[in-house]
């Protein structure tokens, strides 16, 4: 340790939601009830620490429905499938439980609703993300509309503008999010929004500790994976929000100390599906360079919960 000092603000909320818990603690619970091995289509969420753990006590991690066995049980990712999936497992009598975050799971619900309604969807999400995979493929082929920015509403071409709904992926920036929406809004003035905001509380909350640690920091490091869609926009909305440096990592052994070199204050979070103790990890490698100083900075607290489904429940 030198004698340089460094504080360190500890961006609170951080790390695991309730959607990532629930979807680990279902995979354990798969194992616990069925035995090595289970399958799971994508990762269960997008962790690589997290994949490789599960993936020691016996978890296959696969991108299709085909390359898992009838006879073994199959665990969707917390991200969501297309209906098609379930469908096909169900044709093929698998067993399978469903990991999908309750919060996805209301999207999509929000969206074949509409659709029954007469109304077409129009999704804000990332092309090619899982979730957003999933959320379309809720609907037949042509139900939802993608846009990922405001550019991409002035080019929208629909059926009726007098018929339409939005709903949007749920690990967006919030910022940008409220952009497009106001430009959804503003072109089709009869657009019909979600009856709560789809952009889930976890995500609202991760960002909003980000914005208030941002100005008191010379650099912001989000513990994550490059694949996760909440934890890359915590790196945008703090530089969005005046920090200088603003970098993702995985693990301690990622930390660019040249880049921090002078640095006097330092931002630490977490996106949602990074666990704990690859934060504290991080925190214990400024602590053995430095003589630090921690404070947190909490915007919310958080206390939900999401039961696990009833097939685990259940006695074996």
């Amino acid at each position: 340790m030198t004698t340089d000092k460094l504080d360190i603000f500890l961006a609170a909320p951080r790390g695991f939601c309730a959607g990532v818990d629930r979807a680990i603690t279902i995979v354990e619970m798969a194992l616990e009830k069925w035995g090595a091995p289970v399958y799971v289509r994508h990762e269960i969420v997008h962790n690589k620490f997290v994949v490789d753990g599960l993936r020691e006590k016996g978890a296959i991690f696969v991108e299709d429905l085909d390359e898992c066995p009838d006879d073994k049980p199959v665990i969707f990712s917390a991200h969501g499938v297309p209906k098609s999936v379930p469908a096909a497992a169900k044709a093929r009598e698998m067993v399978f439980v469903d990991a999908t975050c309750p919060l996805v799971s209301k999207v999509h619900i929000e969206a074949e609703r509409h659709h029954n309604s007469g109304l077409q969807i129009v999704m804000i999400g990332h092309a090619g993300h899982p979730e957003t995979i999933g959320t379309m493929g809720q609907l037949p082929h042509g139900g939802v509309l993608l846009v990922e920015t405001v550019e991409d509403v002035a080019h929208l071409s629909v059926n009726d503008p007098s018929k339409l709904a939005y709903v949007t992926q749920t690990t967006l920036s919030v910022d940008d999010t409220s952009d497009v929406v106001t430009a959804l809004q503003k072109r089709f003035p009869e657009i019909v929004g979600p009856h709560k905001e789809d952009i889930c509380y976890a995500t609202t909350n991760r960002q909003s500790a980000v914005k208030e640690v941002a100005p008191h920091v010379e650099a912001l490091l989000v513990v994550g994976a490059p694949n996760s869609s909440n934890s890359k926009r915590l790196v945008e909305v703090a530089s969005k929000a005046g920090c200088p440096y603003a970098q993702l990592i995985q693990r301690a052994s990622e930390i660019d100390w040249r880049a921090l070199e002078g640095v006097k204050a330092i931002g630490i979070t977490a996106g949602a599906s990074a666990p704990d103790v690859l934060i504290t990890e991080v925190i214990d490698a400024f602590k053995a360079r430095f003589d630090t100083t921690i404070k947190t900075v909490e915007t919310a607290q958080e206390n939900v919960n999401f039961k696990v489904p009833r097939i685990l429940r259940e006695p074996a």
